[in-house]
């Protein structure tokens, strides 16, 4: 089957109705005119209801540092088991960050989207409130940490999830957002791993056909910047796939997206899986904890995708619903393969 190939597409790649097949297959609820999305904010916290549930900022309920600040895990006073994310007040971007997060995600609801519960912005102190997160980040998983390595199927079914929040983005509305900062760090892991894009901070909305591509100052992260965004400030739909495609390397390959470590060579994961792919050798860097358990055709075509998407013309990148289709695909071919090899995903 040639990659492109959508099992649950019944029609062409770039078909509305057949991408709201796929999301709806994997409990999304896309709506590609955007009206599902509710203009509202959630709950205004108290101050005092934010410090009660994380212990007055206890260092011990840490689970995130970034550049706005830190983020704590609570319990609200109805139970509710939440993520509190601080801004550092002294930070003039951060607040700035913070302002647009709440704009973004008190419009946008998708089961790949972390939720806003709400926030609070009182005595000098602004707090976003959202769903607890029980599995943290891809990225926790991936860096080698004394977590339990994610098997293949688990790392396709995380990345479609991904890949059907970022459509979803991308198809909100008219026009679309662009996210900006996609990255392993910024899609956590609920206590299923269904995979959800979060940190809106950077996120811009498109106002028109027109807005082929926005004009800012470089905002995202070293490794996952597109050719056109590191030269041009130039930030596109396709700049959210781009980076995606160096997610979905770093899926594969275990490893972070830049490691200062390494020899000059290796350093980008980016260019080093690109050089591998196109040499037909993506096996010889691929997540040793794997251990070989993987359908060959699966991780052949895997690459495919992650190398168009890393294509360095804007307009040859593939848009995510055609990436979400050929991971469907990919799914498809390891599923088959582990039933024929005895149904064990270890």
């Amino acid at each position: 089957m040639p990659l492109g190939w959508c099992p649950l597409l019944h029609g062409t790649i770039g078909n509305n109705t057949a991408v709201a097949r796929v999301s709806k297959a994997h409990g999304g609820c896309l709506d590609l005119n955007g009206s599902t999305a509710i203009d509202r904010v959630g709950k205004h916290f108290r101050i005092a209801e934010i410090q009660a549930a994380t212990k007055n900022f206890d260092d011990s309920l840490v689970i995130g540092v970034g550049g706005f600040g830190k983020v704590y895990k609570g319990v609200l006073d109805d139970g509710t088991m939440a993520a509190f994310k601080r801004a550092n007040p002294q930070s003039k971007q951060g607040l700035e960050e913070f302002e647009t997060e709440i704009e973004m995600l008190s419009k946008l609801r998708h089961k790949h989207v972390v939720s806003l519960i709400g926030f609070c912005k009182e005595k000098n102190e602004m707090v976003l409130v959202y769903e607890y997160m029980a599995n943290g980040t891809i990225e926790n998983h991936l860096s080698g940490s004394c977590l339990p390595p994610l098997t293949w199927k688990q790392r396709l079914e995380i990345c479609m999830g991904a890949a059907l929040g970022l459509h979803y983005l991308h198809t909100w509305a008219e026009y679309g957002i662009i996210h900006r900062d996609v990255k392993t760090s910024n899609i956590l892991l609920d206590e299923n791993f269904v995979a959800k894009l979060a940190d809106f901070g950077l996120s811009q909305k498109l106002h028109s056909l027109d807005d082929t591509h926005i004009s800012s100052r470089i905002m995202g992260t070293l490794g996952y910047l597109a050719p056109e965004y590191a030269r041009w400030s130039h930030v596109t739909l396709e700049t959210d796939v781009y980076s995606f495609g160096v997610v979905l390397f770093e899926v594969v390959c275990g490893r972070q997206a830049v490691n200062e470590s390494l020899p000059e060579e290796q350093t980008y994961l980016a260019g080093l899986a690109l050089r591998c792919q196109r040499q037909r050798s993506l096996e010889t860097i691929v997540d040793s904890r794997l251990e070989g358990n993987y359908c060959p055709e699966s991780l052949k075509k895997f690459g495919e995708i992650a190398d168009k998407c890393l294509a360095n013309e804007v307009k040859n990148r593939p848009t995510m619903g055609e990436v979400l289709c050929d991971l469907e695909y990919v799914l498809q071919l390891h599923e088959a393969w582990l039933t024929s090899n005895g149904g064990s995903d270890r």
